[in-house]
């Protein structure tokens, strides 16, 4: 388990183009480093194949999301590709960091905006493929969206690798487990750093 000092615990925020593998290399982190706070989103989008309600998002009704937003129980919030809504649960974020454990958002370009506005101190990481070659396969490869979807995520692909200079440090991923410890490496460097 990795060392952190709790006194310098900071929030990170994991952002990239759609299919660039945020979730892959989250999970990769769930599994190797559980020292470290992964936040779990809520989304009104249905469950893909194998995923946990709890685990990998907070699965909640239109009605249920709109009542954590009026209530200021998120941290952050968008619509995503212009159908389903994904917002970060605020609470466990504070606890995790008061607790002296660093924390991580994985989220998309919307939402790591909106936490640039509300918290200025966190380190934003821009998650991104080798190519854009390779991340046309990786979401073909996945499966999971029509045709139609699939135009319209590589179109606001386009639009989130624009973005790249907006964040702190880039991490391109090549292969999951090297992105999983140059982006924990960066986090035990932050932690340590006077």
């Amino acid at each position: 388990m990795t060392e952190f000092a709790p006194a310098r615990s900071k929030l990170f925020v994991l952002a990239g183009p759609t299919a660039v593998g945020k979730g892959t290399v989250a999970a990769g982190i769930r599994e190797l480093h559980p020292e470290i706070y992964l936040s779990v989103s809520a989304t009104t989008r249905a469950p893909r194949p194998g995923e946990v309600d709890g685990l990998h998002y907070h699965f909640v009704s239109v009605e249920e999301f709109d009542r954590l937003v009026d209530e200021g129980q998120m941290l952050e919030w968008a619509v995503v590709h212009g159908v389903n809504r994904y917002g970060t649960p605020r609470g466990p974020v504070d606890d995790a960091l008061a607790d002296g454990r660093p924390a991580l958002l994985e989220i998309d370009l919307q939402g790591a905006r909106q936490v640039r506005e509300t918290m200025p101190e966190a380190v934003f990481v821009f998650l991104k493929p080798p190519s854009w070659d390779e991340l046309v396969r990786r979401l073909v490869g996945r499966g999971t969206e029509t045709e139609e979807e699939r135009e319209r995520r590589l179109r606001t692909a386009r639009e989130e690798l624009a973005a790249e200079d907006e964040f702190d440090v880039t991490i391109v991923n090549r292969e999951v487990h090297a992105a999983v410890e140059e982006l924990v490496a960066l986090m035990v460097d932050s932690s340590t750093r006077p």
